[in-house]
């Protein structure tokens, strides 16, 4: 069996888990400086929701940094899964460095193993699993994943996901301005997830507005 489909299947089984509650909808936030736009995304062959390989002319490169089982159940304010909801991720790599048009790419630039940003859809349940690396502090701010969502019904939401007491929150200026009840809705848990590659697991619940 491929790498590929033994994260599927253990994907698979981590959506099965236990979700954690929030009790606060995903609080709107800017997309940031590095949202790579889709014509420039159209140029590229790889945006799919395993962010830790990029296949480009035939080549595969694994990302750098320690690899972390992401995923989402998405849910209204009744608790109602969300389903057909396309969800994008994107962060910078290891070396703090966003896939972006701005940045320097190969060299000493951008990881070439580090897709940048991710997409995929929530299933029948609300879920959506993604593969990335644990985020990495850069200059000005803490480790972060950006998220965005879109539905028919609900419109679009633009937030961040963060890491649950990271020493670095307090110093974020964005981390700041969230009062408690939207800390908590932005805060992933990570846990310790050995296998296939893995070194941590998220398991978090994105409340959507409305």
């Amino acid at each position: 069996m491929t790498p590929r489909r033994l994260w599927l299947r253990g994907a698979a089984a981590m959506l099965a888990a236990p979700w954690i509650v929030r009790a606060a909808p995903l609080p709107p936030m800017t997309e940031g400086p590095f949202y790579p736009s889709r014509a420039w995304r159209a140029a590229r062959e790889d945006w799919d929701a395993d962010l830790t390989q990029v296949r480009e002319r035939g080549a595969v490169h694994t990302a750098r940094g320690e690899h972390l089982a992401l995923g989402l159940r998405l849910a209204d304010a009744r608790g109602r899964a969300i389903d057909g909801a396309e969800v994008e991720i994107w962060q910078c790599d290891a070396q703090g460095q966003y896939r972006h048009p701005r940045e320097r790419q190969g060299g000493a630039g951008v990881d070439p193993g580090f897709q940048g940003f991710g997409a995929a859809r929530s299933d029948g349940q609300g879920q959506v699993a993604f593969r990335t690396i644990r985020p990495v502090p850069y200059t000005g701010r803490t480790p972060h994943i950006h998220v965005r969502v879109r539905h028919p019904s609900l419109g679009e939401v633009t937030s961040q996901l963060f890491v649950a007491n990271d020493p670095g929150n307090e110093r974020d200026f964005l981390w700041r301005q969230l009062d408690a009840a939207e800390r908590s809705a932005t805060a992933m848990t990570l846990e310790r997830a050995p296998g296939d590659g893995l070194a941590w697991r998220a398991l978090h619940r994105l409340e959507m507005p409305g």
